[in-house]
């Protein structure tokens, strides 16, 4: 049976360089389910590969979109496995790897047959967000299913919209909706988690951060002033910096706030890896011999092995 390797864990964790040293290793490519990196003008702030990391190893699902263009979750999940698919009949191991929770799950579960978005609850929600802002949505989300809002990117209204209104339509929670796996995979999906002691983790989200202004954030951020309203950036790093453009916040307090808010994102992937039971865990210290490891073992070779 053909494998997918997913390659997972918080942000600033070292998910990159593993995802490369493995694809090297087998010989074959990489799918990254990192939903911030589709977009190509957001190459900074979204940590994307460096231009000598893509050259390394093919990458398929960077920098392929526009933050003009709307790609939903369904769509990710069909292009990707039709492309992985594609990428099977060459090789025999497939590194998947990003730290967005539900894009991995698309891949390697399927998603559920959820209702198409009720226009009238969508518009109810929208009304809600220009009147009272997004606490307000969080607000109702929490209400409505706690465990859920633990998890999602709760500054990301969209997610919020999403969930709110399938509540509305089911009577049941998201994620009663969305626990069940629906689509049995022809492919074995092997999940590497690589971990670190939380003060690593928050030290190196406050490291990276100070490296994307001194590769050009800001300067990609005000690239972005006219379209500052499109869903995909209203995300960490961005909403932060257009306050500091707006002359609403100085810059010093807008970057804390972008640590902040990327240290709460990686707690909240904390949260929903702790709950998953099929994760082979790796020190970030030492992820990549590890990793070698623990495939050999599980006797997951490169085909001239």
């Amino acid at each position: 049976m053909k494998k997918l390797i997913s390659i997972i864990g918080t942000t600033g964790i070292g998910k990159t360089k593993l995802a490369i040293e493995l694809a090297k290793h087998f010989g074959t490519e990489i799918i990254s389910c990192d939903s911030r990196q589709f977009f190509r003008e957001m190459k900074i702030g979204t940590a994307t590969p460096s231009a000598e990391e893509l050259a390394e190893v093919p990458h398929h699902f960077i920098g392929n979109l526009s933050v003009q263009d709307y790609y939903s979750i369904g769509q990710f999940e069909k292009d990707a496995i039709q492309k992985i698919e594609n990428l099977f009949t060459r090789h025999d191991v497939v590194i998947l790897v990003g730290g967005s929770m539900m894009y991995e799950k698309a891949v390697i579960e399927g998603l559920n047959e959820l209702p198409e978005a009720n226009e009238e609850n969508q518009q109810k929600l929208e009304t809600i967000f220009r009147e009272e802002g997004i606490e307000a949505l969080q607000k109702i989300l929490e209400n409505l299913d706690p465990e859920y809002f633990n998890i999602v990117d709760r500054d990301n209204p969209r997610r919020l919209f999403r969930a709110i209104d399938i509540i509305w339509q089911t009577g049941k929670t998201y994620t009663e909706n969305i626990s069940e796996q629906v689509k049995k995979r022809d492919f074995e999906v092997i999940r590497i988690g690589i971990e670190a002691p939380r003060e690593t983790i928050y030290e190196r989200i406050n490291l990276r951060v100070d490296k994307m202004l001194e590769q050009g954030l800001a300067e990609e951020v005000k690239s972005l002033l006219p379209y500052r309203n499109l869903i995909s950036l209203r995300t960490v790093g961005y909403t932060e910096l257009f306050k500091y453009f707006d002359g609403e916040w100085m810059l010093d307090f807008a970057v804390e706030e972008i640590k902040k808010n990327s240290r709460r994102f990686a707690k909240r992937q904390l949260t929903w890896y702790r709950k998953e039971t099929d994760i082979h865990w790796v020190n970030f210290e030492n992820s990549v011999q590890e990793s070698l490891s623990l495939l050999s073992n599980l006797n997951i070779k490169p085909k001239n092995q």
